[in-house]
């Protein structure tokens, strides 16, 4: 079979169901040779610092009111001007893992929307919700063996497309996906100022196949607008199909410039 059908067939798999790629053939997950730097930081130092000291350098903070297995740290990036990292205190490896599917499981998600404030701080001022998101990038998008979610500012592309698509958005995932970052990604909206709902759990329950290879997905959650300006959430999902080039890095559509802010401070809205 030459190029150009290879590229055809490719294209059809990936927008051919809600699981984009269908089942596609995974290879291994790549060696992450430094993949433990996260986990040292935080179970090593962010901890011990917090409960020793109520200091939890070099984290901006440490949240352990449910006990370690199911606290979270949250450490300023060392890329970006403002992003920030959210990660369990409990080694839990990525989105792969099964405990952030486990009853009771902690809504990291919800915790780092909360924890968009300080991305805020470092700003100087607040921004409106759509400029936000959070993401975490599946096992082949990632260099890190420790769940960690960044949250950070959206790209100026992502909030205008999301602004445009968000009216049609319903509570369940889209059969047509969105092209965003160049890849196709599954979208669904949810509605309310705070998130409820965890955005694993819906993952794995509602798009078919996806509960069997976690590991191969990326999430987004970016705050949004739908209609009368009511605030909603817009979760996109997106497979990785490495053999096709696809790695799911869902941060791709984060902006760790924050170029949306360089512009003159406006209240949250």
């Amino acid at each position: 079979m030459n190029a150009r059908l290879w590229g055809a067939l490719g294209l059809f798999l990936a927008f051919a169901s809600p699981s984009l790629a269908g089942d596609p053939v995974l290879p291994p997950p790549p060696p992450h040779p430094n993949g433990q730097v996260l986990w040292h930081i935080v179970h090593d130092q962010c901890v011990p610092d917090e409960v020793a000291h109520a200091q939890p350098a070099p984290c901006a903070e440490v949240v352990l009111a449910g006990g370690v297995d199911h606290g979270f740290a949250v450490l300023k990036d060392k890329h970006g001007l403002e992003q920030y990292l959210l990660m369990p205190t409990q080694d839990i490896t990525g989105i792969e893992d099964q405990r952030v599917l486990a009853p009771g499981a902690t809504n990291y998600f919800a915790a780092a929307w909360t924890a968009r404030s300080l991305v805020e701080a470092r700003l100087g001022h607040p921004l409106p919700r759509q400029d936000m998101g959070v993401s975490v990038n599946s096992i082949y998008g990632r260099s890190q063996d420790l769940l960690h979610l960044h949250i950070d500012c959206l790209a100026p592309a992502t909030v205008a497309a999301l602004s445009g698509a968000a009216p049609r958005l319903t509570a369940q995932w889209s059969r047509d996906p969105l092209i965003l970052g160049g890849h196709p990604y599954l979208a669904l909206a949810l509605t309310g100022e705070d998130l409820k709902a965890d955005p694993f759990t819906l993952l794995a329950r509602g798009v078919p196949g996806a509960a069997a290879h976690m590991g191969a997905w990326t999430l987004v959650l970016a705050g949004a607008r739908g209609r009368g300006r009511t605030p909603i959430f817009i979760l996109l999902a997106s497979e990785a199909d490495p053999l096709m080039g696809r790695f799911a890095s869902g941060e791709e559509l984060q902006d760790h410039d924050c170029s949306v802010a360089q512009t003159a401070p406006t209240p949250r809205s």
